[in-house]
């Protein structure tokens, strides 16, 4: 039974089938986000505090932490703005994080410096990069995300998807790690734009689960991206996905209806022992007045995220 063991200073938690679903909070993370990527390129990193305590006091398990900001600032040096990016959060909170960029250096400084054993985000099936970033992982001990994408690109056929990571693992194996650090990516299509997109992740996750034994992880939102009302689609996915055997996500954790869902995915699952965590979050709640959860307001734009595979696939 696989067991990937990430850590931040003081607190190690286990990513597993028999665990709670591990939520990797993503709003650290400037694509997409101009606002934020100016912010990081100057300097000021109020934002990036504020949005770590907030997904912490939200329920995330982990948090991504990533500063690629080039498309604010071409001239920015990743390697610099990750570390102290990466300094300032694991200061701030107490979770485990994940070290999230395409820049193999900027990968290996933010290893330098991070405290425990955060997750390395990521790796992809391209034979140039499977050769700088595992090498990196034997060496601090670390487990890492596995994108099943190679240099073909992303495929839309699921049996190619797992047999780029069934080679990422078994090349990983070549290192001398560890199928239990690995935790695949199948990556999640938008069910918009390709109808069998839920369907082909569900089967994905199962062979993932019983063929290689590794964990898995995925871009959450990307399964709603160009839909209106975006966030109920995830809420749906969220059980479904979990059910599937997906142990974790990289999702933002501020959204009460989804993380509700991952909460009763819990319960349901068995991964809360006597509904106690249940018990505690929802204990005092509130229901809402009808009417408001269904209520949209107006002008409220569909695609504000979903970039994560196009930068995956450019990694």
């Amino acid at each position: 039974m696989a067991r990937t063991i990430v850590a931040s200073a003081t607190k190690e938690i286990v990513i597993g089938f028999d665990q709670p679903f591990c939520v990797i909070g993503e709003r650290i993370n400037p694509t997409g986000r101009k606002k934020l990527a100016a912010e990081m390129v100057e300097g000021n990193f109020e934002t990036v505090k504020a949005d770590a305590l907030a997904q912490v006091a939200a329920g995330a398990t982990m948090l991504d932490v990533n500063a690629g900001v080039t498309a604010v600032d071409p001239n920015a040096t990743e390697p610099e703005l990750l570390v102290r990016t990466l300094e300032i959060v694991q200061d701030l909170v107490d979770v485990p994080l994940s070290i999230d960029s395409s820049v193999t250096g900027a990968i290996e400084a933010a290893l330098k410096v991070a405290k425990g054993r955060p997750l390395v985000n990521s790796v992809t099936g391209e034979d140039e990069k499977l050769e700088a970033i595992l090498p990196l992982c034997k060496k601090y001990d670390v487990p890492v995300v596995a994108i099943s994408n190679d240099e073909t690109g992303i495929s839309e056929d699921p049996d190619v998807r797992f047999a780029v990571a069934k080679k990422i693992v078994e090349r990983a194996a070549d290192y001398g790690i560890k199928a239990d650090d690995i935790v695949v990516d199948p990556l999640v299509m938008p069910i918009g734009a390709m109808g069998t997109a839920g369907q082909q992740v569900f089967r994905l996750v199962r062979r993932l689960r019983e063929e290689l034994g590794v964990n898995t992880t995925c871009g959450l939102s990307n399964i709603s991206f160009g839909l209106p009302h975006r966030h109920g689609i995830n809420a749906a996915f969220i059980p479904m996905v979990i059910a599937s055997g997906m142990t974790s996500a990289i999702m933002n954790p501020c959204r009460p209806q989804e993380m509700e869902m991952v909460h009763a995915a819990n319960v349901l699952s068995g991964n809360d022992p006597d509904c106690g965590n249940w018990i505690v979050n929802y204990r005092d709640h509130q229901p809402a007045a009808a009417g408001t959860a269904t209520a949209a307001p107006a002008g409220r734009a569909a695609g504000r995220r979903g970039g994560r595979e196009a930068r995956r696939a450019r990694a």
